[in-house]
């Protein structure tokens, strides 16, 4: 899967352009780049809330696997040929969903981001999961203007369904941390 990276400058993307791991050069700003970028950035909002919770806590073993997950999905779209996401991946997270959902009074207003730093993390990585999800849907729409094979449909859903894992957790971390979640009232 690529090259191992010795030297970390190297100087050719100094015209604007980057090497996918195929080899293939493309510009900075291609949609490609932005969506690798956005699931970069997530699963670095996601170590920001595995660093704030305790070593012990029950969400660091799921969280360390979205973190591999994550690695996977941007080297897929980095490595196109490649197929890293499963279908089993997403139903993974969806386990993991219905089992914190199960520990929750049902939702009856819209929530803030905050309750505890925990939480207020775990809301700033969804938010940053769903930007990613955003850009993976425009890149997978039938008329994404790239030369590059599609974007799998597996690709999709296990964003899709991470950012719903995140909105739970974050409601679950809340609770649990500060006794309660931060509800919107309308006009305050």
């Amino acid at each position: 899967m690529g090259n191992r990276l010795s030297k970390i400058y190297t100087r050719t993307g100094d015209d604007g352009t980057t090497g996918l791991g195929d080899g293939a050069r493309i510009a900075k700003y291609d949609l490609r780049m932005q969506a690798i970028g956005d699931v970069d950035e997530t699963n670095c909002a996601v170590g920001l809330l595995v660093a704030e919770l305790p070593a012990a806590d029950p969400l660091q073993p799921w969280l360390s696997r979205i973190q591999h997950r994550l690695f996977d999905l941007g080297g897929e779209l980095c490595l196109p040929e490649y197929e890293l996401i499963k279908a089993e991946h997403t139903a993974e997270l969806e386990n993991w969903l219905d089992e914190l959902n199960d520990t929750l009074p049902p939702l009856k207003n819209f929530i803030l981001p905050g309750g505890s730093k925990a939480a207020a993390f775990c809301h700033q990585a969804r938010a940053v999961c769903r930007r990613a999800e955003r850009t993976i849907a425009q890149l997978a729409a039938p008329d994404a203007n790239t030369k590059l094979p599609g974007i799998r449909p597996t690709l999709t859903a296990y964003i899709n369904r991470l950012s719903d894992f995140l909105f739970v957790a974050a409601r679950v971390i809340a609770r649990r941390d500060g006794g309660s979640e931060v509800l919107w009232v309308q006009g305050q």
